[in-house]
């Protein structure tokens, strides 16, 4: 029995990923990697928040910017605004959880820099706050989401919506597209 579930488990996600990946996605996923790649060339940087799953993901993303993901080279300035527990539960206190990544973002962001939202339904309060704080000081807008997108769909200029509803498996398309992103942007910034 429990073979089967894991085989149906197996079925799902691989079935929702192929969804993910068509054309659209992909070219999508391009126009994201070539903002970020442009932004890190123009000497920006990339911030990066969630919550839960999307949290990790996050950080996640970031640690592979600072880091490496699989060459070696400089680090690429990169922020997840999940990180801080000072940050986050003065500002949670203070102003309230909906605020947590907004405020970070008035502090951190710059014009040209980079917010990478993600969120599984598109309707996170905190992360919405969050893109709208970027627009105001003229950042690049990212968000991941699934399930159409949520509020998140017509707060970003690029939008990677997983075709599905179903939180792992959007999660899943999520992680994939985000390690595509670090490994073509390290391979595009080493190259030039």
């Amino acid at each position: 029995m429990p073979s089967k579930i894991i085989q149906d488990l197996i079925s799902s996600t691989l079935d929702a990923t192929t969804k993910t990946f068509d054309d659209a996605h992909i070219d999508v996923l391009d126009k994201i990697i070539h903002t970020v790649v442009k932004a890190l060339k123009d000497g920006k940087k990339i911030l990066l928040c969630g919550n839960g799953g999307s949290a990790a993901d996050a950080q996640h993303i970031a640690a592979e910017f600072i880091g490496r993901f699989k060459k070696e080279r400089e680090s690429y300035p990169a922020i997840a605004l999940t990180t801080d527990t000072s940050i986050l539960t003065a500002v949670g206190n203070d102003y309230g959880f909906d605020t947590i990544f907004e405020r970070q973002v008035q502090g951190l962001g710059n014009s040209g820099d980079v917010l990478i939202g993600i969120s599984t339904s598109g309707n996170s309060p905190n992360v919405l706050k969050a893109i709208d704080a970027a627009q105001k000081k003229g950042m690049r807008t990212i968000g991941f989401t699934g399930a159409g997108g949520g509020a998140m769909a017509d707060r970003v200029e690029f939008l990677f919506d997983a075709k599905t509803s179903n939180t792992p498996d959007i999660q899943a398309s999520h992680i994939i597209a985000l390690h595509i992103l670090c490994e073509v942007a390290e391979n595009s910034l080493c190259d030039s």
